[in-house]
């Protein structure tokens, strides 16, 4: 029997249905479920006693729990989260700078196989893609971790462990819940899917018409760097991953991040500014510069270092000269290993 995260309000109507109750009741049902972070509550609904005992007792609300919570000195909060289905990820909740307010960043994988050598998560190889269900529930999650704190989380980004694009079919049957009207959690500008350049994937979120963001980890401008950074630039390298991310902002009207990890004397020297200012050559997206954030040995045996910040805010002030919107990303998280590219499998669940 699958969980309700796994159900839209059709497959939750054909569920109760098949019950002999009444169909309607699913919009009522689904939507509750999602006001209370995954959770059913019947002192708010009215769907007689006959549906809440077989609903209750038929399908499951949970497929997923909490093993650990990770906070960092900053105020951000990484939870490891154990699958019933075996496995465990990492989901990040983030305080914004409102503070009513708060942002997740959830995983679409466990583990990734894509071998970036300087993130973590990529270490243990790729376990298994994650349903749409056990995406949501991460979502709902973060969902009750910042109510709790008293804030309201009003974006998501899919930028944990995995790629989204290897993803996608559980990724998109994700989002459609969390941004649907079934239950008025997210619109879907609020929602970010990162890839590190998955040419089909791209042009099929597309194709989806979800209305989200799309963020291209990048990170290096050129093909002979980004290799020795990505592997899987050697399947698609800059200039057709860049074409993909020019067709996506064109056909959906929402502005491209690209995602660029600085790594001392790899990719941040003036040299690649400027080849990265040739790439953004009549492309109005944003770029977004990130530190890198420390793991130790990359896959390689390679150990990376952060930039100086003199050297960072040079590379910045190189794309701004050009008119270049960018920016330098704020470290957050990252003494409980939370930030960007320090995700991985810390504890392994049976």
């Amino acid at each position: 029997m699958p969980a309700l995260s796994d159900l839209d309000v059709p497959a939750l109507a054909a569920e109760i249905q098949r019950l002999d109750c009444i169909p309607s009741h699913a919009r009522t049902l689904l939507r509750n479920f999602y006001e209370n972070h995954g959770q059913l509550d019947f002192t708010q609904i009215r769907v007689g006693k006959r549906v809440e005992a077989l609903i209750g007792a038929t399908i499951p609300q949970r497929q997923s729990r909490i093993l650990t919570r990770s906070a960092s000195s900053d105020g951000t909060l990484k939870l490891l989260i154990a699958m019933n289905a075996g496995g465990s990820v990492e989901s990040v909740l983030m305080p914004a700078y409102r503070p009513d307010r708060a942002a997740g960043c959830v995983s679409s994988q466990i583990g990734c196989a894509m071998g970036c050598d300087f993130c973590a998560s990529t270490r243990n190889g790729l376990d298994r893609s994650l349903s749409a269900g056990e995406i949501i529930e991460q979502f709902l999650h973060l969902r009750h971790e910042a109510a709790a704190l008293g804030r309201r989380l009003t974006s998501l980004v899919f930028m944990g462990m995995g790629e989204p694009m290897l993803n996608l079919t559980n990724v998109i049957a994700a989002i459609k819940l969390i941004t649907g009207n079934q239950t008025g959690c997210l619109g879907g500008r609020h929602v970010t899917v990162s890839t590190v350049g998955i040419v089909p994937g791209i042009d099929a979120l597309a194709d989806a018409d979800l209305n989200v963001h799309l963020a291209l980890s990048l990170h290096a401008p050129d093909d002979e760097t980004r290799a020795r950074l990505v592997p899987m630039n050697r399947r698609y390298p800059v200039a057709k991953i860049m074409a993909a991310a020019r067709r996506y902002q064109d056909r959906i009207g929402r502005i491209v991040t690209i995602e660029y990890c600085m790594l001392s004397g790899i990719n941040d020297t003036d040299e690649h500014a400027r080849m990265l200012v040739d790439r953004m050559l009549d492309f109005r997206a944003h770029v977004n510069l990130i530190p890198y954030n420390p793991i130790g040995f990359g896959l390689t045996g390679k150990i990376y270092r952060r930039p100086s910040r003199d050297r960072v805010l040079s590379f910045l002030a190189i794309l701004r000269d050009a008119g270049i919107i960018s920016h330098s990303r704020d470290t957050r998280g990252d003494d409980v290993n939370a930030a960007c590219g320090q995700l991985r499998l810390s504890s392994l669940t049976t």
